[in-house]
This record gives structure tokens, sequence and C-alpha cells, in this order.
């Protein structure tokens, strides 16, 4: 596949390639506008980039949108793309590109343009009869975009303002096969039955009330399932030998202006005034545990250092932007905070990349690693960045674990690693994350004796291995598809009573069980036994126990699983003695 780059050269390219990828989306999403242009004159173009699934476009149209309208503009989109329209890359003045804009009476377009340098020169792109003001790149021929899809649309403020005006938001999906079309729309389809909001209200997980939009509330089952999860946490970062914190939810303005939160990220933090004094609810734990490592002098001896904290942290999310547990406004970060020498940076680094492989595998995933190098807003010196940078590409080079490079979306105090996690349908989900920080030890003036008797000071490393651990259940559940293994399933086993008559019987049991240890739920509730069971699949509970006559007179409990290996498989295991089934669980956990 050939892409046009904005100085006119023409690079080859597999589409699974990155780059190539978002020049064939952002082609698309040209497509589209060009297609609207045609059925709709007036309407306004406002801008459309490729995103990690396909492409959107903002629009301001004349009238109301409707599907009708997607339809239509879809139909246009595969005609232009079947007119196989090459592309052509060429250059204006600022002044020549405003009058073309103004002349079209493209009105957002000018709202760029006019933002500018006055010595700007400015890229177009154009295909048949349509010209856009772009940087690229884009594939060459409009004839490459084989299956083209629009899937949605929705409303976005210009510029993400709620003050200004809302716009018409289309997103769609483009591929160079129409089989991976077919593929994509599948796992859309998949996705949808997977929707964490839904089974986490038919599981009784969680819930997100009017009366706290963006604040999540976990019910007793997603209490055992959180829980679960944490004492998993706790238990790997003890025997890695971190040590637990706790740091406090809200802290002074004079803090986040040391540490820097409160000029870079104040706008996602919320505050309030104590004593007549600024206050802010902490966005971040690093802060806090700043200060933990401040307490008292510190050796060389003691480093590393390894902080780990499960803080709840607040971060304001527009409303827009919130989506069940997945985009909230208050979530837990499984936190830590690693206080070391330089010399010990590359090895830390790696017992960190080692432990994230663990905890992922242990879900059943694979995952990718970005390196997201210095942002444009950023703390500290280029010098201080190349080092920090090159530690991290050392050290996941040196374990042969191969990444990208993510260029300037590091965070605004030091460079990171990102671990997107790839689930049973293929999603990602950027989850942990490694941050080697020069600038907070720097800032707080953080220090330790090194072995020659002077003051050092230590390197930081910021990193979370689940990342929010709301957002991480929310990716379980579609990861499972609510279908949790044995170990982390809220209800392990059910018993069902064939009737009232044996509900003794089927107390003695599921209370045997508790004492060992198995989480189980008791169905006495007049209903038949065909129905309890389906009830129990409903809620994927892995293991049922049917109690009847029989098995009140055997001792014994009729079991059936919730998972087939095969279609050959039986999900009858037959009777047996509730502390054989013990043993069966407690092997499976």
């Amino acid at each position: 596949m050939k892409v046009l780059e904005k100085n006119g050269q023409v690079i080859e390219g597999d589409f699974d390639n990155k780059e190539v990828k978002e020049a064939f989306w952002h082609t698309s999403a040209h497509v589209l506008a060009q297609a609207v242009k045609r059925l709709y004159p007036d309407t306004k173009c406002a801008i459309g980039p490729a995103i990690d699934n396909g492409f959107y476009y903002d629009f301001d149209f004349s009238f109301s949108f409707t599907e009708e309208n997607l339809a239509a503009i879809e139909k246009e989109m595969k005609k232009i793309v079947k007119q196989s329209l090459p592309l052509e890359v060429f250059e204006v003045k600022k002044e020549e590109a405003l009058s073309y804009m103004k002349e079209r009476q493209e009105d957002y377009k000018v709202e760029m343009i006019e933002e500018l340098p006055e010595d700007e020169t400015i890229t177009f792109y154009k295909q048949g009869d349509y010209e856009e003001f772009c940087a690229g790149p884009h594939v060459s021929n409009t004839c490459v975009i084989k299956a083209i899809k629009l899937l949605s649309t929705a409303g976005a403020y210009w510029r993400g303002d709620e003050k200004n005006k809302m716009l018409t938001r289309i997103y769609g999906i483009s591929f160079p096969k129409a089989s991976e079309l077919q593929d994509y729309l599948h796992m859309l389809e998949e996705a949808k039955k997977r929707d964490h909001r839904k089974l986490g209200k038919e599981l009784g997980l969680f819930t997100i009330m009017e009366e706290g939009p963006g604040f999540p509330f976990f019910l007793p089952k997603g209490m055992v399932l959180k829980n679960t999860l944490i004492d998993y946490w706790r238990k790997i970062h003890t025997r890695e030998e971190y040590q637990e914190i706790s740091t406090p939810i809200l802290l002074n303005r004079q803090l986040w202006e040391t540490s820097g939160h409160w000029d870079h990220y104040r706008e996602n933090m919320y505050t309030t005034v104590i004593d007549d004094m600024d206050f802010a609810v902490k966005p971040m734990n690093c802060p806090g545990g700043m200060l933990v490592y401040k307490m008292e002098p510190r050796s060389y001896k003691e480093l590393p250092l390894r902080l780990g904290e499960l803080g709840l942290v607040h971060r304001h999310e527009k409303s827009g932007q919130l989506h069940g547990l997945m985009r909230v406004r208050c979530f837990t970060q499984d936190d830590a905070h690693i206080f070391m020498t330089e010399a010990q940076i590359e090895n830390e680094i790696q017992k960190v990349v080692k432990l994230i492989d663990e905890v992922y595998k242990k879900f059943g995933f694979t995952y990718h690693v970005e390196l997201s190098t210095r942002p444009d807003d950023s703390m500290g010196t280029e010098e201080e960045w190349e080092v920090a940078t090159n530690a991290l590409e050392n050290a996941i080079k040196a374990m042969n674990i191969p990444y990208e490079v993510n260029e300037g979306d590091g965070a605004f105090y030091g460079p990171k690693l990102d671990f997107h996690l790839q689930d049973s349908i293929g999603r990602t989900w950027q989850c942990g994350t490694i941050q080697l920080d020069f600038q907070l030890p720097q800032r707080f003036e953080a220090e330790y004796i090194g072995a020659d008797g002077e003051k050092h000071r230590p390197i930081m490393i910021h990193r979370v291995v689940f990342g929010s651990i709301e957002r991480f259940i929310g990716i379980l559940i579609e990861h499972y598809a609510g279908k949790f293994p044995t170990w982390l399933a809220p209800v392990q086993a059910k018993v069902l009573p064939v009737s009232d008559k044996f509900a003794e019987y089927a107390k003695k049991v599921s209370a045997e069980l508790k004492a060992k240890g198995v989480r189980v739920e008791m169905d006495d509730r007049d209903e038949k036994l065909g129905y309890k069971i389906r009830q129990a699949q409903l809620q994927k509970v892995p293991y049922m126990l049917i109690v009847g006559e029989k098995e009140q007179n055997e001792g014994t409990v009729s079991v059936r699983k919730r998972d087939v290996a095969d279609q050959n498989d039986s999900p009858e295991l037959g009777a047996m003695s509730v502390e054989e089934f013990a043993e069966i669980i407690e092997k499976e956990i």
C-alpha cells in the first residue's frame, strides 16, 4: 500500500503498520467529508482524524441529521472509492488558504488557519473535487479502501468546549479487504454481548447512580470481585518486597504546586477551601508517596525502597466522556513508587516488567509495549529526559521485548513504558505503565546518603499493574463475558435443592463449603429445578450443586459445571461427597 507524505514522498507499507493504518483511516475521513459535501453542499466541515479504531469527522449540518442521512453518505463514499481518485499534495501560503476556505464558507477551517503563524506554509491534499488542508499522510489512491462502514453518530462540541456549538460527529471504520470488515463487525457484535455495563447490572456487580455520575457503586458481589483482586495484588507485592502505605485524599495547594500538578493538571482536579487554604482532592498518589519518603533520613542501604498504595484518586472527566467503569471520576489506582539510585534503574524496571507480565498471563491476556517520549508540556531539561528515556529503552531491549515508540505521549514529568493488553475478542486496553521520573525528587528535594557519606538525589519510578482497579474489572467482565475463572468468581458454587423438603440438607451443604472457604449461595426459592439451573447459568456461576432425596440419603451432591472443554464434554460431573467437591474446587482455585 502506497502512502503519500506531505513532502510529496511516496512510501510503501502494509496495513498492519501503525503509520499506514493511520494514513488509511485518515484518507477514509476525507472520503467521508467529500461524500457529505457532495450530498449536502452547505454543510460546514470541522475536523476528521484517524483514531485507534477507524476515523470520525465533525460536521455542522443545517438540518436534523438522521439514520437515513448516514446510509446515504455511506453509499456516496463507496461511489467515491470506486472512482479510484488519486491523492495529490501541494502547499499554499496562509493568505491563499484563508481565501480558499472563506470563499467556501468553511468557518471552522478558517478559524484553525487564522491561528497559524503568518509565514506558515499550509499543506493541502486533493482527491477529485475535494480539497482539505491537512498535514497528512494519506494513502495515494482512494481505490485501496475496499470496505467502509459508518458506525454511529454522536454530539461533539467544537474543540471539546461546552461553550461552543454542538456538532455532529460521524464515526466510521474501513479496511483494505471486505473480510476484515466482516471480522470487525462480528467483534463489535460480540462486544455488545459482553458490555460490562449490561453484565455488571445483570450479575449484581456495580451500578452508576444519577446522584453520582462517574462515581461507581460496588454491590456485594462486585466487592467480592474487587477484594479478590486486591488480595492477589497484596500477595504478589508482599512477595516482591513492596511496603504498603495509604496517603490522604485531600492535600493542600502548596503540595500540588511543588509537584507541578497545579500548573500542569489543574483542570482535571477537584478543589475546596479549608481554613481559608486551597486544597485539592488527589488525582494521583505520587506526591503523598514523596512525603512518606521524606519523613526520615534515607540511606543508600534502604534503596530500592518500594512503596505500594491502593489509593482512591479523583479526576474531573467531562460528562460526555464517562463510560461505565472504563471512564470514571474516581477510581482505585494500584500505585507503587520505587525510590532508587541511578545504578538500580535498569534492574528495577525489569523487575516491574516481569511482575506485569506475570499478572497479565494470570488473566490470559497478551500485550504489547509502547515507549512514550517527552510531551510538549513537560518539566525538566532535555538532558534529563534523554537519560530517563534511554534508561527505559535499554531496560526493555535487554529483556528482548519488542516495543513501539509513541512520540510525545509521556507524562509531563517523565517518559514511560505503557502496556496495552489484548482481550479475548482482540481489543486492546492500556493498563500497566512504568514511568521514570527525575523531576519529582528534585522538586521535593528528596535525598539519600550514599556510600560516600554525601547527599544524593534518588530516581523515582511510578508504576501501576492493574492501572485503575475499577477499569480493570470492567475489562475483565468483557474479557470473560462475565464467566470469571473460579478463583475470581464472586459466587463459586450454588446449591440448588430440588424442593423445600431438602432445604435443610442444602443449608448443611452450604455451611460445610463455606467453612472450607468456598464462596457459595443457596437458591431455596419455590421454583422448579430447571428454572434454578437456568438462573444459575445466567449468573455465570462455575458450579451448581443439585440436592434431592438421593443426595440427602447418601450424603452427596450432584455436581454440574458451567463450562465444558468441547462439545463432547458433559457438564454433569455426577454425584460426590461434599469433601470430594471441595477438593476439586480448591485444586482449581
